[in-house]
């Protein structure tokens, strides 16, 4: 394929935006080459600004779960447009969709929109905070909930020392609060819980990660958490910015049978406009600013545009009852084609699924963790990615990135897609 005009606009974007992006993964940094521009995109394919056509399976990294310009999300998009982009008052669209979130979600009784994943996540601590007394947070190595500062620490000496900041910006009294752990390992854990006993306000965790590939919990490691938790007077914090109304119209907490105490969202919520949440039971919302002590805002928090993308979507995902079963056995069907394909082809791989969450990993060993996917063979990866790309399929432009499969793939469009991995696996 010809990338002319996308290698000049990148390079005219490399005057004016730091690095030509305004997302880092954006700049193929991790695969090497040019990066591709977006022109449009419908259903389940992306146009680039060369005319080429791309099946997409990044899906704006997720929340294009039916499709992209899906008819009845751009149709209330416009028609809030005619009536005003931003108040910055009330309004009762932002009624509605907590309304009908809220019955869709277990556990919860009220939340707040915010503008992206990052900020729910941001604001999720914060709360945990406040509404226990605490100040530190444990997270896991692998899981990313935004770049929000208490979020960039890379690991310490040990298992249970503190973190470190792993970005310039992150100041150490930051980065001490925070505590690393090791994703479904939970006697790490518990480890990490009893060497700061009654200090720990909050675990927060990707259910099902996406940022180390896609990695599912092990077998009794969510319901180990939320042990240690109630044992502990801890808050659990599940980051369902990509899972939520994905794997579940309640998300994680519904298909797993585990209750969180506070839920991030963000991704489907938004209907693909920028929007999060952040939501919990009444005595933990209640701490919020206007009526408790936490203070959180946001300017175009609940903007009404993005709230009508929102309100169309979940709307959508509520009323169509075969929906999650159409995506996992999309899924299944892609996961079983490629790893015929790879195995024909004596490729050396693993391949984890979850609900509508897929990833190729270029490992020996089964991928539970950062250090396992970590392991992985970046070098046949960047082969895998620039051969898809050549074929016309677009993942991530990173092994550590999951897939995000939209219903609007046909079996036609998956048969490509496996067809073109058999073709690519012939030359890894």
């Amino acid at each position: 394929m010809l990338y002319q005009r996308s290698s000049a606009l990148f390079k005219d974007a490399k005057t004016v935006i730091p690095g030509g992006v305004n997302s880092p993964v954006r700049a193929f940094n991790a695969v090497g080459g040019t990066p591709i521009f977006a022109k449009s995109a419908k259903g389940a394919y992306v146009y680039d600004e060369d005319g080429n056509r791309f099946i997409d399976y990044i899906n704006s990294w997720g929340p294009m779960l039916l499709g992209h310009a899906f008819p009845p999300v751009v149709d209330a998009v416009i028609e809030k447009a005619k009536l005003g982009t931003s108040f910055g008052m009330p309004t009762a669209l932002e009624t509605e969709i907590a309304e009908l979130a809220v019955s869709m979600v277990p556990n919860v009784d009220k939340i707040r929109f915010v503008n992206s994943g990052t900020e729910a996540c941001m604001s999720a601590i914060r709360l945990a905070r406040g509404y226990t007394k605490k100040d530190k947070i444990i997270k896991f190595s692998g899981c990313y909930h935004g770049h929000s500062d208490s979020f960039l620490i890379a690991a310490g000496s040990g298992a249970v020392t503190f973190g470190t900041p792993n970005s310039p910006g992150v100041t150490q009294g930051t980065a001490k609060d925070t505590l690393l752990a090791r994703y479904n390992d939970i006697e790490n854990v518990k480890e990490l819980v009893e060497a700061n006993k009654g200090e720990v306000a909050a675990i927060i965790i990707e259910p099902v990660a996406g940022n180390m590939g896609c990695i599912p919990p092990i077998e009794g490691f969510l319901e180990g958490l939320r042990t240690v938790c109630d044992a502990n007077d801890i808050l659990l914090i599940f980051d369902e910015v990509m899972t939520g109304f994905r794997l579940a119209k309640g998300g994680v907490q519904e298909l797993k049978g585990i209750n969180a105490d506070i839920v991030c969202f963000g991704k489907v919520v938004g209907g693909g406009l920028p929007v999060g949440a952040f939501a919990a039971r009444n005595e933990i919302m209640d701490y919020l600013a206007p009526l408790g002590p936490v203070y959180q805002a946001g300017t175009l928090s609940g903007n009404p545009l993005a709230m009508a993308a929102g309100l169309a979507m979940l709307k959508a995902v509520h009323s169509d009852k075969g929906l999650m079963n159409r995506l996992e056995e999309k899924t299944k069907y892609l996961h079983q084609g490629m790893a015929d394909a790879l195995n024909k082809n004596n490729v050396t791989h693993t391949i984890n699924r979850i609900g509508s969450m897929i990833s190729v990993h270029f490992a020996e060993e089964a991928v539970v963790d950062f250090e396992s996917a970590a392991k992985g063979n970046n070098e046949t990866f960047k082969k895998f990615f620039h051969g898809m790309l050549d074929e016309g399929i677009y993942i991530a432009p990173s092994a550590f990135e999951t897939w995000f499969i939209t219903d609007a793939l046909t079996y036609e469009d998956l048969n490509e897609t496996i067809a073109a991995v058999e073709r690519i696996a012939k030359t890894l």
